[in-house]
């Protein structure tokens, strides 16, 4: 029975658009497969690992209109298409329990489970606050930190980002109790105020899946999941039950003394000096010292060998010596798209703030670790 006839593309892009979140070894078989269902000239590709779930539609034609239902394995079905060139045609044919994949003198037979097996997150259909952004806008305020976000913590709320909508905001944070990064952006209307950890694993599937353009993503809210609806694409995510940190204690209030310095320039400075740290270890150090119109930059090892970068700014306070975790640096200088940044201190043991001048809604707060 011919299923679908159309070119590679057609099938490809929204297969990569779900496959993102399905692993090839799961507890149960048919979460490696993706379901596909076509009706009323749509055709709809489902995967999800129990926790997301990530629904596209294609509207494209692809030949044959007969209704179906079927779930293949996701990714053994990507890389076949993958691997045929980019105007192949492709022919989909059902031959009992198996789908058969043909283009040219090429031929794949995959097994099919069941569509009626496959288990499908079960939403709501009223959502407790819905909100509207642009696509741009909520792709920065999750890549801004995300990389703070801890993994595998038994402290299992910080294996999420906070999202937090309250009044005409929506705030986000990521922390892994040693450094913590928030940014926040406007919104068009006040909203009630609504609360969700959101699972470390959909925050980077998001990340990948949006745009960069201001066509808008609708987030709504449920009493256990959030909703994202953007382009053609539906992903839904369960969030994490827990009492996320007060993030507002630990932004420092009295880091006074500060120096604005070029992002790239402080970039290179600090992944020269890091060739010389302790590379094997999770939490590798390193030292700065700022004193008038200089920064120092010192990283050593375990064999005695140390590596100084010596840096202009433009700094006028007592001296802070201060010892970072060179990683978290590193993070942030590789996320953000600022021209410069800028470090603010209290004193040699306390957190440090950095900002982006000219940007009020973004802040990332390191703390002091002992070398």
């Amino acid at each position: 029975m011919l299923l679908i006839k159309t070119n590679r593309d057609t099938l490809l892009k929204p297969l990569q658009t779900v496959t993102g979140i399905v692993e090839r070894r799961q507890t149960l078989p048919i979460l490696s497969n993706v379901l596909i269902q076509q009706n009323e000239e749509k055709t709809s590709f489902l995967t999800t690992d129990l926790e997301i779930q990530i629904k596209t539609v294609t509207t494209k034609d692809l030949a044959a209109k007969l209704d179906f239902a079927l779930t293949v394995s996701a990714k053994k079905f990507q890389d076949i298409l993958r691997s045929l060139s980019a105007d192949a045609e492709i022919t989909l044919t059902r031959k009992d329990d198996h789908l058969q994949v043909k283009s040219g003198k090429s031929a794949f037979n995959l097994q099919i489970l069941p569509a009626e097996d496959f288990p499908e997150v079960v939403e709501a259909s009223e959502s407790d606050a819905t909100i509207t952004l642009k696509q741009n806008e909520l792709k920065n305020l999750l890549h801004q930190v995300q990389f703070a976000v801890a993994q595998q913590d038994i402290r299992y709320y910080l294996n999420g980002l906070l999202l937090l909508t309250e009044d005409k905001q929506l705030i986000s944070v990521g922390t892994d109790g040693h450094r913590l990064a928030y940014i926040a952006a406007a919104l068009d209307t006040a909203q009630k105020k609504q609360e969700v950890i959101l699972p470390r694993k959909a925050v980077f599937e998001l990340s990948k899946l949006l745009e960069d353009n201001e066509d808008p993503v609708k987030i709504e809210y449920f009493q256990n999941k959030v909703r994202f609806s953007f382009s053609d694409i539906i992903l839904t995510s369960k969030i994490i039950d827990g009492k996320f940190p007060d993030y507002n204690r630990v932004i420092p209030l009295n880091n006074n003394k500060l120096f604005e310095i070029d992002r790239l320039t402080f970039l290179q400075a600090l992944q020269r000096v890091s060739i010389l740290s302790n590379q094997s270890e999770k939490f590798r150090g390193v030292r700065l010292i700022v004193s008038k119109d200089t920064l120092r930059i010192i990283c050593k090892n375990n064999e005695q060998e140390e590596a100084e970068e010596e840096l202009e700014i433009n700094y006028n306070e007592e001296l802070v010596d201060i010892s970072l975790n060179i990683t978290y640096l590193l993070d942030l200088l590789n996320n953000v798209n600022s021209e410069t940044v800028q470090c603010a201190f209290e004193n040699s043991n306390s957190s440090v703030l950095i900002t982006i001048p000219g940007n009020k809604e973004f802040k990332y707060i390191v703390m002091p670790m002992r070398i």
